[in-house]
């Protein structure tokens, strides 16, 4: 289990990045023969993607629900992410979808995905262990310009003020 770090803290990473996030969702429970394989597929893409960093692939996080699996990644651009998927284990496993479950609705599959400029974004984690954006940058104590969400996004402290109005 990951070490919990207590306090506060953030990331900060140099340069644009891109966050992907891709999901497959159990959409018939009894249907193993279809939901199986997808759930194995990623397995060698991981392994594909930790082993050549080359590609740009910079590290990943579960999650879990109920009939669903997510995985959150980071990656150094878009164009490495898009060559991916164009090729390796990833074409592997589309193909493989496609064949075995296509538009069947027994899996879902989906992905998300944002391009980050660098300073454009923002995060906090309290009391967890490296996690996210920070595990794959640099996780720093959000401390003074990192104390809050305002400062982290470049702004100074003090929070809009909204215009009162008029209840006539």
């Amino acid at each position: 289990m990951a070490k919990v770090i207590s306090g506060r803290y953030s990331a900060r990473m140099d340069g644009d990045f891109v966050v992907f996030i891709i999901g497959m969702r159990i959409n018939r429970l009894w249907a193993i023969h279809k939901w199986l394989p997808v759930f194995k597929a990623m397995g060698p893409m991981l392994q594909e993607l930790y082993t050549n960093r080359k590609l740009g692939f910079r590290g990943t996080e579960f999650m879990f629900g109920w009939r669903s699996v997510h995985l959150l990644q980071y990656w150094e651009s878009y164009e490495q992410l898009e060559a991916y998927a164009r090729g390796g284990q990833h074409l592997i496993a589309w193909r493989n979808f496609n064949r075995k479950v296509g538009t069947d609705g027994s899996v879902g599959i989906y992905h998300e995905t944002y391009k980050i400029r660098s300073g454009e974004y923002e995060c906090v984690y309290g009391n967890m262990p490296v996690f996210g954006l920070a595990k794959v940058s640099e996780h720093v104590p959000a401390v003074g310009h990192m104390e809050t969400s305002r400062r982290r996004m470049g702004g100074n402290n003090e929070p809009a003020v909204p215009t009162p109005r008029n209840p006539h």
